[in-house]
């Protein structure tokens, strides 16, 4: 398997979709590009339906669906 080195394109603004984490110049949010990813749809059919998105940024969605999945919650 290639190494595929990702970088993050995900950028978070209040000013567009509400502060949504979204895919860097695109206002596609990354919840939508996980929720395809989570009904089974691969990468090409992905990319095919979202014209504007690269592989990389296909990838940095699960990259930081794997980030948000390290947070620690606190119990009190």
């Amino acid at each position: 398997m290639e190494q595929h080195k990702v970088k993050t394109n995900i950028v978070s603004d209040p000013n567009i979709c509400g502060g949504e984490p979204c895919i860097r110049d695109t206002r596609i949010p990354v919840y939508v590009i996980l929720s395809h990813l989570a009904a089974g749809e691969d990468y090409d059919t992905i990319l095919k339906n979202f014209p504007r998105l690269k592989y990389d940024d296909v990838m940095s969605c699960l990259e930081y669906a794997a980030y948000l999945s390290t947070e620690k919650a606190v119990y009190r």
